[in-house]
């Protein structure tokens, strides 16, 4: 049952006429509708309330009027596609005639209204590159909503390109951006120097990556954003019957300063803050971007793997090799294994001619390694990249050549979401790494246990990129990952649960790492060892708080990224 005070404070509110809603990415208009919907549901519960209360006149509502004051004419939007159009227009309609009947219900008597004698104001037109002030000055409008098209950078039409130009004029940098960052931007420029809240149902790649560097960055300091609520990722599921799980958030934002406390939700529930930042964390705006060199010192470097470059001519087939050695055994020694991140992943086996360092000789007579090289110099030639055409010279190597002569730590490029851990392994020199791992070469146990651990596996979940919903690693997870400053029992206690899982994953030889980091899957020995893992490393971190019940706690993961976006930054500060 509604309060007194909560029914003056909802009866002044609903009684607003300038209290307009527009959703610049319409569609069909389920969200104006839905809002219409709530709206006039609160609305008839405040008339119900007043008449049984008997607070009618007190309260400036008389009977002999129709008591409704929400109207689909206070509702905006802007669609691109005419039949949509129609659509959000009849959709409200018909809602406004459905709770028109409810209300009738309550107050007993017919009310004064038509069908179509209130209008939506929904324009056909590209929200890109419209004047939204044409369509609703920006002094009578309070609430910006809506769900803007999902597009990502590489995905765009040249169309879509174009829109992202237009929108993004002042911010050079928006090429990776995804298609939905245009709306904050036209949403950002509407509503500077009002009191406009607005929200955005966005893919999560917006707060992930490079994206966060380049679009938060530019809204915060240059636009006045601030983000007053955000649901952190979660899964939206299409109805559509080929319907593609989406990994969405939703952000609330104003381009003025409140002083209020902010809101985070997650599947968790939701927890007051007082900031949010681009990655939406309760942390510091931090700005994790392209480094070329550790932040922490005195740690290998990362690099990626060998490139052929070759038209698939360098590349053979496990048919192709026993072939080429059954024919020639003395080309086994030119051959060796070549792992990408599918293979790395699913033990999965391919190989290439290494020749580098092998005397001509070797190999001049061996006609069907002739023949590959002869077709790698007319593929480099066809090539667009002056480098790649200039390589051609050299057909037996690859174009980019970075491979260790020592052991190395082998990360996947990409990998699947749905895994807790990524898979990284250790190979040795002769498996030659493709352009699709990443390298760091005379890595210790120290550091395989810390790069498996849950705490840069939350840094990973921020930081990289994105490939569809699979994450991207890249070096800027590694360079500017901050490591623990471990003691050396730490460290030593470390490297024994590192140890332990490698012994894990030796107990099931014939199981590719992607069965073994299959959530469904994944051995008890292995996910025991990995437990372990996490904790000496959060004990390196000092990654504990002490809770409401009094007893310390493991921190959980956004608070683990929120704790290793404050180190960064000290650790910036420190090099600034």
């Amino acid at each position: 049952m509604l309060k007194p005070f909560d029914l003056q404070a909802l009866s002044i509110f609903l009684c607003i006429k300038v209290a307009l809603v527009t959703d610049p990415a319409a569609g069909s208009g389920n969200f104006l509708t839905e809002t219409y919907l709530s709206l006039r549901k609160l609305e008839n519960r405040v008339i119900e309330a007043r008449l049984r209360t008997g607070d009618t006149l007190q309260l400036g509502m008389s009977l002999v009027e129709n008591p409704v004051k929400v109207s689909i004419s206070q509702f905006y939007g802007i669609e691109i596609n005419d039949f949509a159009v129609t659509v959000a227009k009849t959709a409200l309609w018909i809602a406004e005639s459905q709770m028109l009947r409810l209300t009738e219900n309550i107050v007993h008597m017919p009310l004064d209204f038509l069908p179509l004698k209130t209008n939506a104001t929904i324009v056909e037109g590209n929200a890109l590159r419209m004047d939204w002030e044409q369509v609703v000055p920006k002094e009578r409008l309070n609430y910006i909503m809506g769900n803007p098209p999902f597009v990502g950078h590489q995905w765009r039409s040249q169309a879509q390109t174009e829109d992202m130009e237009v929108a993004f004029y002042d911010l050079k940098k928006h090429g990776k951006l995804d298609y939905v960052a245009a709306w904050y931007q036209k949403a950002a420029n509407y509503m500077k120097e009002t009191r406009i809240q607005a929200a955005f149902v966005s893919t999560n790649s917006i707060t992930q990556g490079e994206s966060v560097g380049i679009l938060w960055k530019f809204l915060f300091d240059q636009k006045n954003v601030e983000i007053q609520f955000a649901y952190r990722t979660f899964v939206w599921t299409s109805e559509a019957a080929d319907r593609a799980a989406v990994h969405c958030v939703i952000i609330g934002f104003t381009c003025y300063h409140d002083e209020r406390a902010k809101k985070l939700y997650d599947q968790g529930g939701d927890t007051q803050v007082q900031h949010i930042n681009g990655y939406l964390l309760d942390a510091p705006d931090v700005f994790i971007e392209a480094r070329g060199k550790q932040l922490t010192t005195g740690l290998p470097e990362m690099s990626k793997g060998s490139q052929p470059t070759d038209g698939g001519y360098l590349i053979l087939s496990p048919d192709e090799r026993d072939l080429l050695v059954r024919q020639y055994p003395e080309a086994g020694t030119m051959i060796k294994r070549f792992v990408g991140s599918r293979d790395l992943i699913n033990d999965e086996y391919r190989y290439c001619l290494w020749l580098k360092g092998i005397p001509p000789i070797v190999y001049r007579k061996i006609t069907p390694i002739m023949e590959r090289l002869e077709n790698v110099a007319k593929e480099r030639r066809k090539s667009p990249t002056i480098s790649v055409q200039r390589d051609a010279g050299t057909p037996m190597l690859f174009t980019q050549i970075r491979q260790p002569d020592t052991d190395y730590l082998a990360v996947p490029e990409v990998s699947s979401q749905n895994r807790r851990y990524i898979p990284i392994g250790f190979l040795d020199p002769t498996i030659v790494a493709s352009n699709k791992l990443y390298l760091v070469p005379d890595a210790t146990l120290f550091m395989f246990g810390v790069m498996m651990s849950n705490v840069h596996m939350a840094w990973m979940r921020v930081v990289c990129g994105r490939l569809k919903s699979d994450y991207s690693y890249s070096p800027a997870v590694y360079n500017n990952f901050p490591w623990p400053d471990a003691t050396d029992e730490q460290k030593a206690k470390i490297e024994t649960t590192a140890q332990a899982i490698l012994d894990a994953r030796a107990l099931y030889p014939d199981s590719s790492l992607a069965d073994l980091y299959d959530e469904l899957t994944m051995p008890p020995e292995l996910r025991t060892a990995h437990q372990n893992n996490d904790r000496a490393v959060m004990e390196a971190y000092g990654m504990k708080a002490l809770g409401p019940d009094g007893k310390y706690h493991w921190l959980s993961e956004s608070e683990v990224v929120a704790e290793l976006m404050r180190r960064y930054q000290a650790l910036t500060a420190k090099q600034n």
